[in-house]
């Protein structure tokens, strides 16, 4: 075949039934996209403020001082969105912890003193309140209804920028991600919205302009892995930190770490994991120190289900255990032991 006859046949090919679209089609198709990043954007850039804080740090007393600060204090900024029309708006905790002075920059421009309602700092959120007139409040979806590939819109305040916009999708549900308090966050959405220092309590929404995120983290020097909080999460610890001012959990008195067990031992007592929770240290006059358990001791099922590490028994430590007496069953060396325990209310 020639050279010549090769170009007819593609040229052919092209004019049949599976044509590529015209330019005009194109142009459709990516108006079509322009359009729903607009009108998204549109429905919660209203919404979006940009949260300053100043906070006490050690040993940068003259820097900050060269600055126009107060001695021992530094500043730091992020976002954060209005989701109830009198005042209370949505951040990240990261962006709040251990703030002395909170200051909010609404979108037209206004600055407004902003007081800490509380935070979580175990799913990195917290809510502050200021006191303004008119206030735009978002949407907040429903972030179990989410598909991988999902168009989504990240906007928020980078490097102080106000109100940038960015899209992306959703390139996985369901992820973990670890909390500054060591915790574990779980069905973390995963997007390639791009994030920058400064979206930190910003919102991810759908197409319909709905809130089904909160952007919390990237991971430096990678490309398009953002992270976000999803909206049923934060509904959930937002109206605790509104009712109590922080999310009641549970606790039972021992730190530890994830540990392997021998598997003559798995084997013996039919164990599903070759894992648990190893306790390295028992709180004095603490629930477990009350139970029985001892350090060394490894912990392999709570309330009746399988515990493979930690993550696994801080997630079933919530508010409703206070007070209730639960089943907790160690490997004490070789010998396995059902005892009971009552999980007491955490404090800060």
């Amino acid at each position: 075949m020639t050279p010549e006859t090769y170009l007819e046949e593609l040229l052919a090919e092209e004019e049949g039934p599976g044509a590529r679209a015209a330019p005009e089609e194109d142009f459709e198709l990516l108006d079509a996209y322009s359009k729903a990043v607009i009108l998204a954007s549109d429905r919660v850039s209203g919404s979006v403020v940009n949260i300053q804080m100043m906070r006490k740090t050690a040993g940068r007393g003259r820097a900050n001082a060269r600055q126009g600060r107060l001695p021992d204090e530094e500043k730091g900024s992020g976002s954060g969105l209005v989701f109830t029309g009198d005042g209370f708006i949505l951040t990240n905790s990261h962006v709040v912890h251990d703030a002395t002075r909170l200051d909010v920059t609404l979108p037209d421009g206004a600055r407004e003193r902003a007081d800490l309602v509380g935070e979580d700092p175990d799913t990195d959120l917290a809510v502050v309140r200021i006191s303004a007139p008119s206030l735009e409040a978002v949407t907040l979806g429903d972030s179990q209804s989410l598909r991988v590939g999902q168009l989504v819109i990240a906007v928020g305040n980078p490097y102080s920028f106000q109100c940038s916009v960015t899209a992306g999708v959703v390139s996985a549900l369901g992820r973990s991600l670890r909390s500054q308090s060591g915790r574990l966050i779980e069905n973390i959405i995963q997007t390639d919205a791009s994030l920058n220092p400064g979206n930190s309590g910003g919102p991810l929404v759908n197409s319909r302009g709905e809130v089904v995120g909160i952007n919390t983290a990237i991971i430096f020097g990678a490309q398009g892995l953002c992270f976000a909080i999803p909206s049923n999460t934060a509904r959930f610890v937002a109206a605790r930190i509104m009712q109590f001012g922080r999310v009641r959990r549970s606790l039972i008195g021992c730190g530890g770490q994830d540990a392997p067990i021998h598997r003559r031992v798995v084997r013996y007592y039919g164990l599903p994991h070759d894992s648990g929770f190893l306790v390295n240290e028992v709180a004095k006059d603490g629930p477990a120190e009350k139970a029985g358990l001892e350090q060394g001791d490894v912990v392999v099922s709570f309330l009746g289900k399988a515990i493979k590490g930690i993550d696994c028994l801080h997630t079933m430590l919530t508010e409703e255990l206070v007070g209730e007496h639960c089943g907790i069953t160690v490997i004490r060396r070789t010998e396995k032991l059902d005892l009971e325990i009552t999980p007491v209310e955490k404090k800060d």
